[in-house]
């Protein structure tokens, strides 16, 4: 091997520039993070509202069966994805809260706080598939 071109000066960064750069990287993601914490509820909060809608067909089938909406959510056929506290991948435990021969209310509570803010978000769908967010996250 040529002694010359392993003897010859490489440039690289320092480690001080090195440093700077990660700084400015870590500020940017204190900054971003916050606007995103929004996003991430939002997207997750879509789980609760297709789960919600499922369960609304569900009973609907039931009900066109039977002439009423099931009080058992067994009963109607849906089954809980295994939870995010249990190892699984359901963020929302879904209830049947109400029903009667005319209506029914089932609703989504999410099972840990998304953006950390105190508040778990809570969704609610009715026989009219009035689907509404009653608590924000």
């Amino acid at each position: 091997m040529n002694k010359h071109v392993l003897l010859k000066k490489q440039k690289a960064l320092s480690l001080t520039e090195v440093l700077i750069v990660m700084v400015i990287i870590g500020i940017l993601l204190m900054v971003a993070l916050p606007n995103q914490t929004a996003l991430i509820s939002q997207a997750k909060s879509q789980e609760a509202k297709l789960q919600l809608t499922h369960l609304h067909t569900l009973q609907k089938q039931y009900f066109y069966l039977n002439s009423r909406y099931s009080n058992d959510i067994n009963e109607i056929g849906f089954e809980q994805e295994l939870l995010v506290t249990a190892g699984g991948n359901a963020n929302y435990k879904i209830d049947l809260v109400d029903a009667s021969p005319s209506g029914f209310k089932a609703r989504a509570t999410a099972v840990i706080d998304f953006d950390q803010d105190g508040q778990i978000n809570v969704w609610e769908i009715d026989e009219k598939k009035m689907l509404k967010e009653v608590t924000r996250d």
